[in-house]
């Protein structure tokens, strides 16, 4: 039952990707993990989300070994394991091809933190990947973006930063859930339009000061937040 969950709330967060009009066509994809189990659930590929139901979601291992399903998975599976291998407490990953996000990819720039609206999801500019070297886009090219990825967390803490572009292609995200990976895709588009509407006001804006990033910041996520309800 409880993978069947996971497979309700995976399809869930995929259908969330059209509704907020991060997607179209078949151009994105949410999965979902049960770490008990180490089982992850996927969209499967090039399905219409007009047609997507919990029985089309496709269960795998941490290896890429199909428990369930007679779909192929996700092209994208092998970058999103990459991912729940190395960051341990994300539970869900989400990948997109929305627009604002994805043109500052295209230009291999991360997204300054300009104000408070993207301080209070983001701990800073959100990042972007290195180029892929031709091996690596020519040999296991999924399992190299989730690498470069990974890579780029080298100095960074993915729980802070729920973000990351890819170079030249796009941006991926994640969360606790798989409904939180896929706020955060909602929540860094609005940001990448923001800011690529800034920098064209004010060519030379400054980033936000350290001082005000982290009050808004932190008081939402730090140990003292005081941000919602308790």
């Amino acid at each position: 039952m409880m993978l069947e969950n996971l497979k309700i709330d995976v399809c869930e967060a995929n259908l969330e990707l059209k509704l907020n009009n991060l997607i179209i066509y078949s151009w994105g994809n949410v999965s979902g993990i049960d770490r008990n189990k180490g089982i992850v659930a996927i969209k499967p590929s090039g399905v219409s989300y007009d047609t997507l139901t919990p029985d089309d979601i496709v269960l795998l291992d941490l290896e890429g070994n199909i428990i369930e399903g007679t779909l192929r998975p996700s092209s994208d599976t092998p970058t999103h394991l990459e991912l729940y291998r190395k960051f341990p407490n994300i539970g869900g990953v989400c990948h997109t091809h929305s627009l604002h996000a994805t043109i500052w990819a295209q230009a291999c720039r991360s997204i300054p933190c300009f104000g408070t609206t993207h301080a209070d999801y983001y701990y800073g500019s959100v990042p972007v990947t290195a180029q892929m070297t031709d091996d690596q886009i020519a040999t296991d090219y999924e399992l190299n973006t989730g690498k470069v990825i990974v890579e780029t967390f080298s100095t960074l803490d993915p729980d802070q930063m729920p973000a990351i572009l890819v170079a030249n292609h796009g941006p991926f995200t994640w969360g606790p859930t798989p409904a939180k990976s896929v706020e955060s895709a909602v929540v860094l588009e609005q940001v990448a339009e923001m800011a690529l509407k800034t920098s064209i006001l004010n060519p030379e804006l400054p980033a936000i000061s350290q001082t005000l990033l982290d009050k808004h910041y932190l008081r939402k996520h730090g140990k003292n937040a005081y941000y919602g309800q308790q």
